[in-house]
């Protein structure tokens, strides 16, 4: 039911966070300095489990959205920022589109070797008609799983106007891409959410019951071949309880997208995200979060879009969720 998801009214929540904002930075803030003192990596190269107390995730399975850095792409390129990472202590990336700059997969390939790198999952084409070609690259680069920053078409649409028929025609769309990737060895297809597939509610023309989205992708995809990446933050923003979708819906949400910022998002003019921080510097409660995707998530991959043109939120995220006790 939709009560289940989308718990609450959008303006009921968004006024509640807004009164509770300067509550929930001072409780980040006190978290932020408490896992500082108690875990701060010696070197340059990252934190470890090891050098940190209490249970945190480690870094085989955390992964970078290389479009967080897609500005400071354009100065160093895609080598000078696989570099940092992996100096960083990252294993693994997760690249988009223009991450590749023209190379073939072999190349790509040879590129992440060469930086002891892997790319378990990358956002990149759902389109049907070419997918064999986004099955070649994702195989001979060694994705675990192929997806992309949406939906396989139809899609969901941003101003909400996508229907029940719609989000049926994407689910079934999502069904053939994720059989087609089974079937190559690069595992599930994977499709990942902002707000709106949360506040989209469509009816079911046979039962009445009206539903988000989200729910009508979960109900109809086949756990067989649709894996889902949850991005926390804008599931945050929509009004879910993240942590009640986890603990619900975790055997189908095999990544997460860890980002971070204030709450509410300003999404008036989407595509400049003014409000997004560096992770743990936010308004999401990490704690019971990674705590509900125990078991659950494979990786968990790091993202800020459009992030500052330095090293310091790959870094600070990065030790931040290493040394993170929950």
């Amino acid at each position: 039911m939709i009560k289940d998801i989308h718990t609450g009214s959008m303006s009921l929540r968004r006024s509640v966070r807004t009164l509770a904002a300067a509550a929930s930075l001072a409780v980040a803030a006190s978290a932020i300095l408490a896992t500082s003192a108690s875990a701060t990596p010696a070197s340059g190269n990252g934190a470890t489990g090891a050098e940190c107390s209490g249970r945190s995730v480690p870094a085989s399975k955390i992964s970078f959205q290389l479009y967080s850095y897609a500005g400071w792409q354009q100065e160093a390129g895609t080598e000078g920022i696989l570099a940092e990472l992996a100096d960083i202590g990252y294993k693994n990336v997760e690249p988009f589109g223009g991450s590749y700059e023209g190379r073939t997969a072999e190349e790509f390939r040879a590129l992440l070797k060469e930086y002891r790198l892997k790319a378990p999952s990358a956002h990149g084409s759902a389109v049907e008609a070419t997918f064999d070609q986004t099955l070649a690259y994702a195989q001979t680069i060694g994705q675990k799983y192929t997806g992309s920053g949406g939906w396989a078409a139809p899609g969901i649409k941003l101003d909400g106007t996508s229907t029940y028929a719609d989000v049926l025609a994407t689910a079934e769309a999502m069904n053939r891409l994720g059989e087609l990737s089974k079937k190559a060895g690069t595992g599930k297809h994977f499709g990942h959410n902002h707000w709106w597939e949360f506040t989209t509610l469509v009816t079911n023309p046979e039962t009445g019951e009206q539903m988000t989205a989200y729910e009508v992708l979960l109900a109809n995809t086949d756990p067989r071949y649709v894996a889902f990446q949850l991005d926390v933050y804008w599931a945050s923003d929509a009004g879910v309880d993240v942590v009640d979708l986890l603990e619900r819906y975790g055997d189908r949400i095999e990544l997460l997208h860890i980002k971070d910022g204030a709450l509410p998002a300003d999404t008036i003019g989407f595509g400049s995200f003014p409000l997004l921080t560096d992770v743990g510097e936010g308004d999401i409660d990490w704690a019971p979060i990674l705590d509900a995707a125990q078991g659950h998530v494979k990786y968990y991959v790091i993202e800020r879009d459009g992030a500052p043109a330095t090293a310091e939120f790959a870094k600070d995220s990065f030790n931040f969720l290493t040394c993170y006790s929950y």
